[in-house]
């Protein structure tokens, strides 16, 4: 069986559309869920083709998910101009709503890196109790945005030696809400030569 390629479309958001990646379930049949994948800072040149958005795409998709990455405000041909991680999560809501819209009121799961952390904490903080299956967290830049109390069953990912997002600044994030990291030996923040061992991390800590 062939695996689906990334498909572009454009999504209606509060500021204008939202240039968007969409990769397709590679099981057969009907998605499992719905996921979206948030990408890094676009002041540092984040974009949805970043390396870790379509790890995690693509990881999602072969486990039965339809995943949509979105450009948010301000980036690539998306509308709008960029708003700190805040407007951006109305961004966020817009392609969930779309994608419910399409694929009706499946599992959902959020994903983003770095800067994508942000915004996908904020949204996950605003869902319905219940709606949310998962929430994965690569790199969170903790240092340089507060960050919400997330769900007990969050997956969190960071480089021991993330030079961007401090290690340090992680784990007094999480300390306070019990929350466990899983810390890759020997990567920086963008897990050069690592997105191997990243993709097995998160997807040994989805389960089955």
């Amino acid at each position: 069986m062939r695996a689906p390629q990334f498909e572009s479309r454009f999504i209606a958001g509060p500021a204008g559309q939202l240039e968007t990646l969409v990769l397709g379930s590679a099981l057969d049949g009907r998605p499992v869920g719905i996921a979206l994948v948030a990408h890094p800072n676009p002041l540092q040149g984040g974009t949805n083709t970043n390396k870790i958005v379509h790890t995690l795409a693509k990881l999602l998709s072969r486990r039965g998910y339809v995943a949509y990455c979105p450009n948010l405000r301000g980036v690539g041909k998306s509308d709008g101009e960029h708003d700190a991680g805040c407007a951006e999560v109305d961004d966020m809501a817009a392609v969930l709503a779309a994608a419910h819209n399409e694929h009706g009121a499946l599992p959902l799961v959020l994903a983003g890196f770095s800067f994508g952390t942000y915004v996908q904490s904020q949204l996950a903080a605003r869902l319905p109790e219940g709606e949310l299956r998962q929430l994965i967290l690569i790199a969170p830049a903790t240092s340089k945005w507060a960050y919400p109390t997330v769900p007990a069953n969050t997956i969190v990912v960071h480089g021991e030696q993330d030079e961007v997002a401090p290690l340090t600044a992680v784990f007094e994030w999480a300390r306070p809400q019990s929350l466990p990291i899983t810390v890759l030996p020997g990567a920086g923040h963008f897990f050069h030569g690592k997105l191997t061992q990243l993709a097995d991390i998160v997807n040994r800590a989805l389960g089955k």
